[in-house]
């Protein structure tokens, strides 16, 4: 039998259902909420969801103030901006309605809030001392798991690099995870943000950070997207697909927190941080590439994801078996109409040394099964242009 290193598993405590997001009332409560801080942006504005859980806040005698200053990527500034609304509202839980923007950002506000400096002087591992407000998350995308994670991340305007804040003070304190917020997606918001779930479960699959628990929440992620993605983009409405989404964001999510990411992450995070691109889709022009770097040094795990996603590897080669994976993602991500690279998104040649230089620095790239510097990752842009 092996002996294990030593891993910490760190995970908020979750409600996954339907109806799950008419729980906030009860857990804003039992935080003992008087004013509570809700973070969204103008998108979910326009739809049910936030006006749903502010009904329900009021319902229960619970008074609210809106944050909707929340863009993709979201900014440093917006960060700052919605820490001065918290304070100056009287505000003392927060409660996030949206996507991984929405979910950043709030998690930034509270860092601030009783943190006190700037959102960007916390980059890096444990830098937060004091603990944040009460935050409970509500996502209403099924893929980014920042409801989950100890993750933070922003984008340094300044810098134009995304920074990652980890720590289990980023953990939020109470997930509603509802199948049904996820309806109003569009197919290809749909597309990218499965194909970043499964990016979440491959990268922790093969992290050097990666543990028996784990991997079987990243195996069971990978399964449910097989089977599910490319079925709930032809059918948005079929709430039963929506829901194994939903649980497969969930299971990808309390992988990637534990193990974190890789050279995927690295790369569309620098893509997201000095040309703005979103951040799913650049994850999903990102993989294959990355797959094929890094596979020799890690062939059985990949191995493995190709097994769970149904490739039969029988009487392959080393080279074939990769190559079978990399096009089985290449194939996953047309069907889900992520077509193109790079190139025919903006990204120029010469924008190349800037997003290497980045990424090499991500802390992401640290848990990459193949050491990757910058030249390596030069290459590896150069290939998804």
């Amino acid at each position: 039998m092996p002996l294990y290193e030593q891993r910490k598993f760190v995970a908020p405590e979750f409600i996954f259902g339907l109806n799950a997001r008419q729980r906030v009332a009860q857990y804003a409560r039992n935080f003992g909420a008087r004013r509570v801080l809700l973070v969204s942006d103008a998108g979910i504005a326009a739809e049910r969801w936030l006006n749903d859980v502010r009904v329900t806040l009021d319902a229960a005698g619970l008074a609210s103030e809106v944050f909707l200053d929340v863009t993709p990527n979201p900014r440093d500034r917006e960060v700052r901006a919605g820490t001065e609304f918290y304070r100056s509202c009287g505000c003392d839980v927060i409660v996030a309605v949206g996507g991984g923007s929405v979910i950043d950002c709030a998690k930034g506000i509270g860092i601030m809030a009783t943190n006190g400096g700037d959102i960007l002087t916390y980059e890096g591992i444990d830098k937060i001392e004091a603990p944040t407000p009460p935050l409970i998350c509500i996502p209403t995308t099924a893929g980014t798991s920042a409801d989950l994670s100890q993750f933070c991340i922003i984008t340094d305007l300044g810098r134009r690099v995304k920074i990652a804040i980890i720590s289990k003070a980023a953990v939020p304190d109470v997930a509603l995870v509802d199948p049904e917020t996820t309806l109003t997606m569009d197919p290809y918001l749909t597309a990218c943000t499965g194909i970043d779930a499964l990016v979440h479960a491959m990268e922790a699959f093969v992290s050097t950070a990666s543990s028996p628990v784990v991997d079987v929440h990243a195996l069971a992620a990978m399964r449910l997207i097989r089977d599910n993605l490319v079925a709930t983009i032809k059918a948005p409405g079929d709430l039963v697909r929506r829901e194994q989404m939903m649980l497969a964001s969930l299971q990808a999510g309390l992988a990637f927190s534990n193990a974190s990411l890789g050279a995927v992450h690295a790369t569309a995070h620098s893509l997201g941080g000095f040309l703005d691109r979103p951040h799913g889709e650049s994850n999903a022009l990102m993989l294959e590439h990355v797959i094929r770097f890094n596979y020799s040094n890690a062939a059985d795990r990949y191995d493995t994801i190709a097994q769970t996603l149904g490739i039969d590897l029988r009487g392959m080669t080393g080279t074939q078996r990769r190559d079978a994976l990399v096009e089985w993602v290449r194939q996953l991500r047309l069907a889900c109409g992520v077509c193109d690279g790079l190139g025919a998104r903006g990204v120029r040649s010469g924008d190349i040394d800037d997003l290497s230089g980045f990424a090499a620095q991500d802390p992401c790239i640290f848990t990459n099964p193949r050491r990757a510097n910058r030249d390596d990752l030069h290459v590896i842009y150069e290939e998804a242009l």
